[in-house]
Protein backbone atom coordinates (compact mmCIF):
# COMPACT_ATOMS: atom_id res chain seq x y z
CA UNK A 1 0.00 0.00 0.00
CA UNK A 2 2.74 2.50 0.74
CA UNK A 3 4.34 2.05 -2.52
CA UNK A 4 0.65 2.51 -3.82
CA UNK A 5 0.52 6.00 -2.31
CA UNK A 6 4.27 7.04 -2.94
CA UNK A 7 3.68 6.20 -6.22
CA UNK A 8 0.49 7.92 -6.83
CA UNK A 9 1.89 11.68 -4.66
CA UNK A 10 5.23 11.14 -7.19
CA UNK A 11 2.64 11.14 -10.22
CA UNK A 12 1.10 13.75 -9.14
CA UNK A 13 3.81 15.72 -8.16
CA UNK A 14 6.19 15.43 -11.00
CA UNK A 15 4.47 17.43 -13.33
CA UNK A 16 4.93 20.29 -11.13
CA UNK A 17 8.23 20.00 -11.22
CA UNK A 18 8.26 21.84 -14.73
CA UNK A 19 6.65 24.75 -13.19
CA UNK A 20 9.96 26.63 -13.04
CA UNK A 21 10.66 25.73 -16.35
CA UNK A 22 9.74 28.31 -19.20
CA UNK A 23 6.31 29.13 -19.36
CA UNK A 24 5.57 28.93 -23.01
CA UNK A 25 5.38 25.25 -23.82
CA UNK A 26 1.77 24.39 -23.52
CA UNK A 27 0.67 22.32 -20.93
CA UNK A 28 0.18 18.43 -21.31
CA UNK A 29 -2.58 16.83 -22.32
CA UNK A 30 -1.09 13.67 -20.45
CA UNK A 31 1.05 14.83 -17.46
CA UNK A 32 0.57 10.93 -15.94
CA UNK A 33 1.92 9.47 -19.25
CA UNK A 34 5.02 11.97 -19.07
CA UNK A 35 5.56 11.58 -15.99
CA UNK A 36 5.77 7.43 -16.85
CA UNK A 37 8.30 8.09 -19.36
CA UNK A 38 10.38 10.68 -17.19
CA UNK A 39 10.29 8.13 -14.76
CA UNK A 40 11.25 5.13 -17.63
CA UNK A 41 14.02 7.18 -18.63
CA UNK A 42 15.58 7.17 -14.77
CA UNK A 43 14.74 3.96 -13.86
CA UNK A 44 16.28 2.39 -17.17
CA UNK A 45 19.46 3.92 -16.72
CA UNK A 46 19.70 3.30 -12.97
CA UNK A 47 18.67 -0.54 -13.64
CA UNK A 48 20.15 -1.57 -16.38
CA UNK A 49 23.65 -0.09 -15.14
CA UNK A 50 22.79 -1.94 -11.88
CA UNK A 51 22.48 -5.40 -13.66
CA UNK A 52 25.87 -4.13 -15.55
CA UNK A 53 27.57 -3.26 -11.92
CA UNK A 54 27.33 -7.03 -10.65
CA UNK A 55 30.21 -9.04 -11.28
CA UNK A 56 29.27 -12.25 -13.34
CA UNK A 57 29.96 -14.14 -10.19
CA UNK A 58 28.03 -12.43 -7.52
CA UNK A 59 24.81 -13.47 -10.03
CA UNK A 60 24.16 -16.08 -7.42
CA UNK A 61 24.68 -13.60 -4.74
CA UNK A 62 21.71 -14.01 -2.09
CA UNK A 63 21.64 -11.54 1.26
CA UNK A 64 19.93 -14.18 3.30
CA UNK A 65 18.86 -18.04 2.32
CA UNK A 66 15.35 -17.34 2.05
CA UNK A 67 15.81 -14.44 -0.41
CA UNK A 68 16.32 -14.41 -3.87
CA UNK A 69 19.51 -14.42 -5.97
CA UNK A 70 20.36 -11.30 -7.99
CA UNK A 71 20.36 -13.58 -10.98
CA UNK A 72 16.58 -14.45 -9.88
CA UNK A 73 16.02 -10.28 -9.38
CA UNK A 74 17.30 -9.39 -12.85
CA UNK A 75 15.02 -11.96 -14.61
CA UNK A 76 12.36 -11.42 -12.74
CA UNK A 77 12.66 -7.51 -13.47
CA UNK A 78 13.01 -8.14 -17.40
CA UNK A 79 9.81 -10.61 -17.08
CA UNK A 80 8.10 -7.60 -14.77
CA UNK A 81 9.04 -5.34 -17.51
CA UNK A 82 7.54 -6.97 -20.42
CA UNK A 83 4.13 -7.52 -18.87
CA UNK A 84 3.31 -4.39 -17.17
CA UNK A 85 4.77 -2.55 -20.27
CA UNK A 86 2.38 -4.62 -22.53
CA UNK A 87 -0.39 -4.54 -20.02
CA UNK A 88 -0.28 -0.59 -19.71
CA UNK A 89 0.58 0.34 -23.96
CA UNK A 90 -1.50 -2.48 -24.71
CA UNK A 91 1.26 -3.41 -27.12
CA UNK A 92 1.80 -7.20 -27.00
CA UNK A 93 5.32 -7.77 -25.86
CA UNK A 94 7.43 -9.87 -28.28
CA UNK A 95 8.03 -13.93 -27.67
CA UNK A 96 11.11 -13.70 -25.22
CA UNK A 97 13.52 -16.76 -24.73
CA UNK A 98 13.19 -18.34 -21.47
CA UNK A 99 15.16 -16.93 -18.38
CA UNK A 100 16.92 -18.89 -15.42
CA UNK A 101 18.76 -16.83 -12.29
CA UNK A 102 21.44 -19.17 -13.86
CA UNK A 103 22.00 -17.63 -17.02
CA UNK A 104 25.35 -15.79 -17.86
CA UNK A 105 25.22 -12.18 -16.65
CA UNK A 106 25.84 -11.17 -20.13
CA UNK A 107 22.44 -13.15 -21.26
CA UNK A 108 20.76 -11.18 -18.21
CA UNK A 109 22.05 -7.80 -19.03
CA UNK A 110 20.40 -8.29 -22.51
CA UNK A 111 16.85 -9.36 -20.63
CA UNK A 112 16.66 -6.78 -18.84
CA UNK A 113 17.88 -3.50 -22.21
CA UNK A 114 15.49 -5.61 -23.81
CA UNK A 115 12.68 -5.56 -21.29
CA UNK A 116 13.30 -1.72 -20.86
CA UNK A 117 13.86 -1.11 -24.81
CA UNK A 118 10.05 -2.45 -25.04
CA UNK A 119 8.64 -0.60 -22.25
CA UNK A 120 10.20 2.97 -24.12
CA UNK A 121 8.73 1.43 -27.79
CA UNK A 122 5.32 0.38 -26.18
CA UNK A 123 4.66 3.40 -24.01
CA UNK A 124 6.34 6.40 -26.62
CA UNK A 125 2.43 6.94 -27.99
CA UNK A 126 0.88 6.09 -24.62
CA UNK A 127 -1.43 9.18 -23.84
CA UNK A 128 -3.78 9.30 -20.70
CA UNK A 129 -7.00 9.02 -22.27
CA UNK A 130 -7.29 5.77 -21.40
CA UNK A 131 -6.51 5.57 -17.74
CA UNK A 132 -9.95 4.36 -16.69
CA UNK A 133 -10.29 1.69 -18.75
CA UNK A 134 -9.88 -1.93 -17.41
CA UNK A 135 -7.49 -4.36 -18.65
CA UNK A 136 -6.40 -7.46 -17.29
CA UNK A 137 -2.51 -7.22 -15.63
CA UNK A 138 -2.57 -10.67 -13.87
CA UNK A 139 -4.43 -13.40 -15.31
CA UNK A 140 -7.94 -13.33 -13.91
CA UNK A 141 -7.38 -9.79 -11.83
CA UNK A 142 -8.35 -6.64 -13.95
CA UNK A 143 -7.33 -3.25 -12.81
CA UNK A 144 -7.78 0.33 -14.16
CA UNK A 145 -5.20 1.05 -16.39
CA UNK A 146 -4.55 4.25 -14.17
CA UNK A 147 -3.60 1.38 -11.40
CA UNK A 148 -1.49 -0.90 -13.90
CA UNK A 149 0.31 2.65 -14.24
CA UNK A 150 1.20 2.94 -10.54
CA UNK A 151 1.90 -0.65 -10.35
CA UNK A 152 4.91 -0.64 -13.00
CA UNK A 153 6.20 2.77 -11.23
CA UNK A 154 6.24 0.88 -8.14
CA UNK A 155 8.02 -1.76 -9.60
CA UNK A 156 10.59 -0.26 -10.68
CA UNK A 157 11.27 1.49 -7.38
CA UNK A 158 10.93 -1.47 -5.66
CA UNK A 159 13.62 -3.47 -7.80
CA UNK A 160 15.95 -0.64 -8.25
CA UNK A 161 16.08 -0.65 -4.31
CA UNK A 162 16.29 -3.97 -4.02
CA UNK A 163 19.23 -4.09 -7.13
CA UNK A 164 21.16 -1.20 -5.09
CA UNK A 165 20.85 -3.02 -1.95
CA UNK A 166 22.30 -6.15 -3.32
CA UNK A 167 25.06 -3.76 -4.90
CA UNK A 168 26.12 -2.42 -1.18
CA UNK A 169 26.41 -5.71 0.39
CA UNK A 170 29.31 -6.24 -2.24
CA UNK A 171 30.51 -3.28 -1.30
CA UNK A 172 29.66 -1.90 -5.06
CA UNK A 173 27.85 1.63 -5.09
CA UNK A 174 24.51 1.39 -6.85
CA UNK A 175 24.53 3.68 -9.75
CA UNK A 176 22.39 6.76 -8.48
CA UNK A 177 25.19 7.12 -5.99
CA UNK A 178 28.03 7.11 -8.34
CA UNK A 179 29.90 10.95 -8.22
CA UNK A 180 28.38 13.02 -10.65
CA UNK A 181 30.83 13.27 -13.84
Amino acid sequence: MNRVVCSLFTLAFVPALSLGQAQTAAPSTSPVADALRQSLARNSKNMTTAVEAMPPEKFSFKPTASQNSYGHLSVHIAESNFRFCSAVSGVAAPEQPKLAETDSKDKLVAAVRASFDFCSSSLAKFDDSHLADSIELFPGRTFTRAAAVLILAGSWSDHYSEQAMYLRLNNILPPSAQPQK
